[in-house]
């Protein structure tokens, strides 16, 4: 990161960033209040090499040593990022978001009673798999595009964002009419030419941590998005695989402070997929709004045991009301209130 003199010009300004290029660094311009710097995200030896610090109007140069470096609180932000979705805010430090719905769109009457239900009770967002990846390919996968013009539906008759997966590059366009929030899930996570396109598209992207990754491994994934000049990217914590298998996944709460410390992102946590047990999904949604969360996602379903996948976790829509004011309790504790 170079760090310009207060009273650098445009010009200098320029000539830094020109300088930089020849690096074939990537390079970025961070205007600010006082003063403007400049990131340059690529070989540090070659930037080294440079002797940026005796050009003009140049104060310092600043080594970011950690491998993500967009997603860092470090390089462009030192308050948190807020992230838009129709009026609704994700992230600040004031606002807890819920995010519910089904696991899948299986009929619109399912999505709406669940989406109304949701809506009624402090939801902010509605989630719903359109395009499904599933471990068996025998397994139901998705109603695809009609799942999404459910899902549509369903945001007009109540209001609610949909947060729906972009599975494949080729569903790029049918995700961009239909979704307000793209979601790239767990096993796409290091999917990096996805990761591109997903950033592409204009739209907020939910990104959820890998069953094996790394909180790092995460925010470099995240990079991948920012790089393509959105910076509305959420992060979620999700579960991952350990020794453990008393629940479907372990859910590393330890991430959440963590990722809240080391990066400017919103950070949120689906105790559905980790636990993979409906009766684990309200404790953990609390201590989720306890350890700094931004917001939860969770599954919920009108009728789980009829689900056509993933019923065990889903919370019973007809319960979700009690689940939502015992978690905004637990968020206001830390001072947030339900988006």
């Amino acid at each position: 990161m170079v760090v310009m003199t207060p009273d650098a010009g445009e010009a200098e300004i320029q000539a830094v960033v020109e300088r930089l290029e020849t690096t074939g660094v990537h390079v970025m311009v961070l205007p600010g209040e006082l003063t403007t710097a400049i990131g340059a995200i690529g070989d540090p030896e070659g930037v080294a090499e440079l002797g940026l610090e005796g050009m003009a109007g140049v104060d310092r140069v600043v080594p970011i040593s950690r491998p993500y470096k967009l997603a860092s609180s470090e390089l462009a932000h030192h308050e948190p990022t807020v992230v838009e979705v129709d009026g609704r805010r994700v992230g600040g430090g004031d606002t807890f978001c819920l995010i519910a719905g089904p696991c899948t769109v299986e009929s619109s009457e399912q999505t709406l009673a669940v989406a109304e239900t949701v809506a009624a009770s402090g939801a902010s967002l509605l989630r719903g798999g359109a395009f499904k990846p599933r471990t068996s390919p025998f397994a139901f996968k998705g109603l695809g595009v009609e799942g999404l013009s459910i899902l549509a539906a369903a945001r007009a008759a109540t209001g609610l964002p949909v947060v729906t997966e972009l599975l494949d590059s080729a569903h790029a366009d049918a995700i961009h009419e239909y979704a307000d929030v793209v979601q790239i899930g767990a096993r796409n996570m290091q999917n990096y030419a996805l990761l591109e396109v997903a950033g592409k598209l204009g739209k907020p992207v939910l990104l959820k941590r890998g069953l094996s990754s790394t909180v790092e491994e995460l925010l470099q994934a995240a990079d991948y998005i920012l790089k393509e000049g959105n910076e509305a990217v959420m992060l979620c914590e999700r579960g991952i695989r350990t020794f453990e298998t008393a629940t479907r996944f372990t859910l590393d709460l330890s991430s959440v402070p963590w990722l809240k410390l080391h990066s400017h992102l919103p950070v949120i946590v689906d105790p559905s997929h980790a636990s993979g047990d409906r009766r684990l999904v309200e404790p953990l949604s609390r201590a989720a709004a306890a350890v700094g969360a931004d917001g939860v996602m969770v599954e919920v379903h009108t009728d789980p045991e009829a689900a056509v996948c993933d019923g065990p976790q889903a919370l019973y829509a007809s319960a979700f009301a009690s689940y939502a004011a015992s978690v905004a309790a637990h968020a206001s504790l830390v001072g947030k209130r339900l988006a």
